[in-house]
């Protein structure tokens, strides 16, 4: 007789896959603590660059349960915005991600209609709470630990078949289920094409970040003005950078691609550095608003434009 975990597991499986979910893992809440070990030295030696509030909840990161008291599973799933792109040589660049709507109000609703779906089979009295990106979790830890997909040398999480185009969530439940998915393996191998492609050197060992180095923290993190230094670094990019994925061959071969739910931008896609120099408040919101470039402004966004526009003079 099947075990009834391993049916429920399958259940959760299905639907996640009926919601457009590339993968989904379940996982118990184990200490990681080689994890912590390893985000306490990136604060320590300040390769978090200005992002002050990464310092902050660490003991949450740690100890889940402070996020749901009695916690017994952790739920990991990933959904793809894999559009195949291809960016012309000397045009100005936004990354994939920023070229759909916001990804965090889409992939809330698909997890509470997956909570939704938990809780007519597991019961009304279910305890749960959902986290995305600004939530204190150590997310690709416990997707790995879940076996859906493994962090590579570019510090992304590598989901078969999918690669590491995908958004993570995750649903925290007062229930236990038994899935015994085991680990995956390294799936980098010998391969170091995104360390050797990076522009600005900002993958300084393999699954060593220096985020003060990274053009998507330069153009969609950091607040204040750029330096001569900065603004040369961020090259065409006016928002994000996807060198490290587009070179890995976990992309170049994924068969699975971006959800429906993630809509192409087209608008955005041939957008000029003068287009964006030229817009006000208004025309901004009319352009972004519900993309994930809406939230660094108006300011921010011309301050990158303003860079890009005098790098590609020395390309042209």
């Amino acid at each position: 007789m099947a075990d009834p975990s391993t049916n429920l597991a399958r259940n959760i499986r299905k639907e996640a896959a009926r919601l457009g979910f590339s993968a989904i893992g379940i996982s118990s809440p184990v200490a990681q603590s080689l994890a912590i070990e390893r985000y306490k030295a990136m604060i320590d030696e300040k390769r978090h660059a200005e992002m002050t509030y990464m310092e902050l909840r660490i003991d949450e990161r740690a100890m889940p349960d402070m996020l749901l008291p009695g916690l017994k599973t952790i739920i990991s799933a990933a959904i793809s915005y894999n559009h195949p792109l291809h960016n012309r040589f000397g045009q100005p660049v936004i990354s994939k991600y920023a070229l759909i709507d916001d990804y965090h109000s889409i992939i809330r609703k698909k997890l509470e209609e997956l909570l939704r779906f938990l809780k007519t089979i597991m019961g009304e009295d279910l305890n749960a709470t959902i986290a995305i990106d600004s939530t204190p979790v150590l997310e690709k830890t416990w997707a790995e630990h879940s076996g859906i997909g493994k962090t590579g040398k570019n510090t992304l999480l590598n989901v078969p078949s999918a690669g590491s185009y995908v958004f993570l969530g995750e649903i925290l439940i007062d229930k236990e289920i038994i899935d015994n998915k085991p680990p995956l393996p390294n799936l980098c191998g010998s391969c170091t094409n995104c360390l050797e492609s990076c522009p600005t050197g900002a993958l300084i060992e393999p699954g060593k970040l220096d985020a003060s180095k990274c053009i998507s923290y330069l153009t969609g993190e950091l607040k204040r003005e750029f330096s001569t230094e900065e603004s040369a670094m961020i090259g065409t990019h006016l928002f994000g950078c996807d060198h490290c994925q587009e070179v890995c061959p976990h992309n170049q071969q994924a068969s699975i691609r971006a959800d429906s739910s993630f809509t192409l931008r087209n608008d955005l896609l041939n957008i000029s550095t003068e287009t964006i120099l030229n817009l006000t408040k208004s025309s901004f919101r009319n352009f972004f608003y519900g993309t994930p470039i809406f939230r660094i402004g108006l300011k921010r966004m011309k301050r990158n434009a303003r860079a890009v526009k005098e790098n590609l003079k020395t390309i042209e």
